[in-house]
């Protein structure tokens, strides 16, 4: 399991990802799943990974793969827009399911799926959801702002409470970092390091990037003080009335 989550917003975007991959409870390990394809002045996209990882590392190898052939069609490189990009990645997860598929029909078929986000020159941000069948979702600003995939569950109510489109990029990062820390307390196969981008609108460059390991002081201060937050103001709410 994972988690990952994309945010769009005025100010630009926020990308982050867990790197816990585990096949048993004897068997953890930690892998990046966070993809950044970059050209300064020209693109800026973030693919997060969900699912298997044997089938989310053969999609992104083979759309790095065709992003090195010159001439022979669309590419992340050379594709117009984001949709455009969505697509791509789209037909590369049918081609290793077409690859793959028959040969893991035992152990539940291809499994993967990807949060896309960025921006390419000369159009606004985008955001995208791709479920594992190829299909996907585009994100509305105003009323759908973020993705999530993996364990979303219990980072969810804290996103949905903070963020709007007027949330700053350093109060959505702070609120992510927040919804992983609950999200790691209450779902062992969700683990750091966590992976975190914000990516500031029409900037066309990576700028802020941060990963966040185990023991990390500013992560571990922002754990301890949501806590007790959390604690002293479920302390001043008002009693139940319990008898009738």
């Amino acid at each position: 399991m994972t988690y990952c989550v994309g945010i769009l917003l005025e100010q630009g975007m926020v990308f982050a990802s867990d790197s816990r991959t585990h096949a048993g409870v004897d068997n953890i390990a930690s892998f990046c799943k966070m993809t950044v394809l970059e050209r300064p002045g020209d693109r800026v996209i973030v693919l997060l990974s969900s699912g298997n990882l044997a089938g989310t590392q053969a999609v992104l190898s083979l759309l790095k793969q065709r992003g090195l052939v010159e001439d022979d069609g669309p590419t992340v490189w050379n594709a117009a827009t984001l949709f455009d990009v969505a697509g791509l990645v789209a037909d590369a997860m049918r081609d290793i399911d077409r690859r793959d598929g028959p040969y893991l029909t035992d152990s539940g078929g291809f499994n993967a799926s990807f949060i896309l986000g960025g921006q390419i020159n000369g159009e606004p941000m985008r955001l995208f959801r791709i479920y594992s069948e190829g299909n996907f979702i585009e994100a509305d600003i105003e009323t759908t702002p973020y993705f999530q995939t993996g364990e979303a569950k219990y980072g969810k109510p804290i996103i949905d409470r903070v963020i709007t489109q007027t949330t700053s990029l350093e109060d959505s990062a702070k609120c992510v970092l927040v919804s992983f820390d609950s999200t790691m307390r209450s779902n062992l196969s969700v683990g750091m390091p966590i992976d975190l981008i914000c990516y500031r609108r029409d900037s066309l460059r990576i700028e802020m990037r941060r990963r966040f390991a185990e023991g990390d002081s500013y992560f571990t201060a922002l754990s301890n003080q949501w806590r007790e937050g959390v604690r002293e103001v479920f302390s001043r709410l008002p009693e139940p009335k319990l008898s009738t």
